[in-house]
């Protein structure tokens, strides 16, 4: 244990400190379309799939239907398109939804059924034959 502690010391000291973690490349996360998120940014970045889940349940279980955390409205601020101006769908490595999921190797499964682009602006590329 005392070498452990001593050779972390000393890696530290020689690569200098946090440097290295400042070098270390992040996904490129488009800008929504709105001035501000229903949230602050950071909350939302780290408490989506709950909020996405929570609002699922008030919807499907309990008949409440609110759209503060509405799926469709985040899908049309956060928007991507292509040089064409038309909607990326989530194949596409530009998607908002892609661009952390991919950098954080998490399996998007959302867009099996649900659109992953606003609706009347969709590549005919989309999953589970939703425009």
């Amino acid at each position: 244990m005392k070498y452990l502690r001593m050779t972390l010391i000393l890696l530290t000291v020689l690569l200098g400190g946090n440097t290295v973690l400042a070098d270390v490349p992040g996904p490129v996360i488009p800008k929504g379309n709105a001035d501000k998120c229903v949230l602050p940014t950071k909350q939302m970045r780290l408490e989506h799939m709950e909020k996405i889940l929570h609002h699922r349940d008030q919807t499907m279980k309990k008949g409440i239907r609110t759209t503060q955390f509405s799926f469709k409205k985040c899908i049309s601020c956060h928007v991507v398109k292509d040089k064409a101006g038309k909607a990326v769908n989530y194949k596409d490595k530009r998607h908002f939804c892609n661009s952390c999921h991919t950098f954080a190797s998490v399996k998007i499964d959302c867009f099996d059924c649900h659109a992953s682009t606003p609706t009347g602006t969709t590549n005919t590329s989309t999953a589970g034959g939703h425009p």
